[in-house]
């Protein structure tokens, strides 16, 4: 298997496997590279970390989820992979610039003000939404 070639392997792992916890031996066990041979060849291939990948997954999931459905936030944090709620918090506050309940306000909000019926905008000769 070549270099990129387990770094892509990596990578699917992670995006089907962020939910559940894994460590970054486990991983480097199923591409076959050791723990630092992965960590430094992901890094030149994605220019991020396994770990910070993971993080970037699960921020994205939550988001979706937060805009998407009614489920708590503890609910949420734990349906992402995240097994701390204050953790959970502070990286998605870092990722977002605010909290996650504030974002799932303003995604609500948003999605909710910006919805015009395909009806009315045909009646009034508005571009379809």
């Amino acid at each position: 298997m070549q270099p990129c070639e387990q770094a892509r392997l990596a990578r699917r792992l992670l995006d089907r496997g962020y939910a559940a916890p894994i460590t970054i031996k486990q991983l480097s066990h199923e591409v076959a590279l050791s723990p630092f041979h992965l960590i430094r060849l992901f890094r030149r291939t994605y220019r991020q970390t396994p770990h910070q990948y993971l993080i970037q997954v699960r921020i994205a999931r939550a988001k979706e989820l937060l805009s998407q459905s009614d489920r708590s936030i503890t609910e949420i944090c734990a349906d992402v992979g995240f097994e701390s709620l204050g953790s959970f918090s502070a990286l998605f506050r870092k990722s977002t610039g605010i909290s996650p309940s504030a974002y799932r306000r303003s995604s609500q909000s948003t999605r909710k003000a910006a919805y015009i019926p395909l009806c009315i905008c045909l009646s009034h000769d508005l571009p379809d939404p």
